[in-house]
């Protein structure tokens, strides 16, 4: 079974930074699209940034210029340097991958979540 742990949320003030990281572990054969959603109090989660295992990446409009996603594909890990926060940024954020477990079966996992707070 995929596991996805996510660390680096926490409160910040509206102009800083934070980086948030998920690691992905267990019966993995190949990590494809790995991504960062966020979901706000009474909104939908959106997708913040997606990044493929061959490092192309795309970005929601509201993150373009102050957010950077990467990943380590080594350590099957993702980041996410979020800069220039705004209040607006404030929500839980969530990891998701897809790709092929240790008998080639196709999969999608989820993180638990990270809050992210920003203070205006």
């Amino acid at each position: 079974q995929v596991q996805l742990v996510e660390s680096g949320g926490g409160l910040v003030q509206a102009g800083g930074s934070l980086r948030l990281s998920c690691a992905a572990s267990g019966r993995i054969f190949i990590l494809n699209t790995m991504a960062w959603y966020r979901q706000a109090p009474g909104k939908r989660r959106e997708l913040v940034a997606a990044v493929t295992r061959g490092g192309s990446t795309n970005y929601a409009d509201s993150v373009k210029g102050r957010f950077t996603i990467s990943r380590d594909n080594a350590k099957n890990t993702v980041y996410l340097q979020m800069n220039s926060l705004k209040p607006e940024d404030t929500a839980v954020y969530y990891c998701n991958a897809e790709g092929r477990d240790g008998d080639v079966r196709y999969f999608e996992v989820w993180g638990q979540g990270t809050l992210v707070t920003v203070s205006s």
